[in-house]
């Protein structure tokens, strides 16, 4: 049901998760080697280091979104899925915050980095955040209005 709003949002949610696997999450500068981080490694400098976590998380983040707009005959499902989806984007937020302010500790021994800059993918699952609460409140309000008319009946 592409009409309802929620499905909109959710379908919102979907893309932005989508293009944030894609798209480049931040950038280092270590003496003269540049490194960028996306949702599967930070690479750079011919040396590459995985982030499978934080790409499993993005991954299921971009996918949970598809998933709950087909199950449009149970609303309360809908609300746990969406309920799901802010713990996995809470979560791609602290992976993102982790490797952007650790990454000095762990990838680069301490090394002093140059420059260090967030890419334009950084945000997106604190946007995609907002779509998800406003899918859970238009789902809500779609359950009580269905539960109103029951009590009509």
């Amino acid at each position: 049901m592409i009409q309802r709003i929620q499905s909109l949002y959710l379908l919102a949610v979907a893309a932005l998760m989508g293009i944030t696997l894609f798209a480049p999450i931040a950038k280092f500068t270590v003496g003269d080697t540049d490194f960028v981080l996306t949702a599967f490694s930070l690479a750079g400098g011919g040396e590459s280091q995985s982030t499978i976590w934080m790409g499993i998380i993005l991954a299921v983040a971009a996918v949970l979104p598809l998933v709950t707009i087909f199950l449009f005959k149970n609303r309360q499902l809908q609300i746990r899925l969406c309920a799901a989806e802010f713990v996995l984007l809470l979560g791609a937020v602290a992976y993102i915050a982790i490797y952007y302010w650790l990454t000095v500790a762990n990838v680069f021994d301490g090394v002093e980095i140059g420059h260090r800059q967030l890419g334009w993918a950084a945000p997106m699952p604190l946007v995609s955040l907002l779509f998800a609460y406003l899918a859970v409140r238009a789902i809500f309000k779609d359950e009580m209005l269905v539960r109103s008319l029951d009590r009509i009946r």
